[in-house]
């Protein structure tokens, strides 16, 4: 195994359990953020490995999931670009309201 592949993964944890303690918080901006950073930091681990080279630096894991060369099923190819989009917001400040609004609880 790569040693970046072997970052990519440990980062990739520690990401997750920060998005596990952010969703005790209520804090649901900042999961769905540290969920995607998660999922990346996989996707680029297993990118890694299938090109043989550190991967590019991108946030889209839809790019990634085509570079891994995955074959998904279609529903958690859906979860991926859901959480692509919404990520994307959470990264602009002038956006950061409206995910609040969005992210509620109860929301999606």
């Amino acid at each position: 195994m790569r040693k970046d592949t072997e970052n990519f993964l440990l980062s990739s944890d520690h990401d997750l359990q920060t998005a596990r303690h952010m969703f005790q918080t209520g804090r649901y901006v900042y999961v769905v953020f540290m969920c995607h950073m998660a999922i990346e930091k996989l996707l680029k681990a297993i990118v890694a490995e299938t090109i043989d080279s550190v991967p590019p630096k991108t946030y889209n894991l839809l790019y990634l999931v085509k570079l891994a060369n995955l074959s998904i099923p279609q529903n958690l190819f859906d979860f991926i670009a859901k959480l692509n989009n919404a990520s994307v917001v959470t990264r602009y400040p002038q956006r950061l309201q409206e995910s609040y609004r969005k992210l509620s609880k109860r929301g999606s």
